[in-house]
């Protein structure tokens, strides 16, 4: 048992990185607020972020701008899993200002933003136009 808690401590980051997630995901899974659900996806693609960019990290490497003419690979960290981590914050901003504008948009036409409330209300809506 004490191993698995040395193992856990010299990876923090991952560790972190899985407990974001699951925090996230579990707010998606078990909130019933829609504004809470956006908090929980933002929590989840956080967790992500910080995966890749501890994975991208390379112990006793440098960044990979050429100095000194030292042009081997192997002296240098791999910048794609930064590349993927900006790229994912712009598209998670992107997803976040949408869903919070249809979160806007639901709680002015329904007056709530309970998911359970909204299900009754839009099936009452559904049975009312087709009688």
């Amino acid at each position: 048992m004490p191993a698995m808690f040395a193992n856990i401590a010299s990876n923090y980051e991952e560790a972190v990185a899985v407990i974001l997630f699951c925090i996230g995901f579990c707010m998606l899974l078990f909130s019933r607020n829609l504004l809470k659900k956006v908090i929980g996806l933002d929590i989840m693609d956080t967790g992500v972020f910080l995966l890749l960019a501890d994975r991208g990290y390379i112990t006793g490497r440098a960044v990979p701008i050429i100095t000194d003419g030292v042009t081997d690979m192997a002296h240098y960290i791999n910048p794609i899993p930064a590349g993927l981590v900006l790229t994912g914050i712009v598209v998670s901003v992107s997803v976040s200002a949408l869903m919070l504008s249809l979160t806007v948009r639901i709680y002015k036409t329904y007056r709530t933003l309970d998911m359970d409330k909204l299900y009754l209300m839009i099936s009452n809506r559904r049975k009312g136009g087709r009688a």
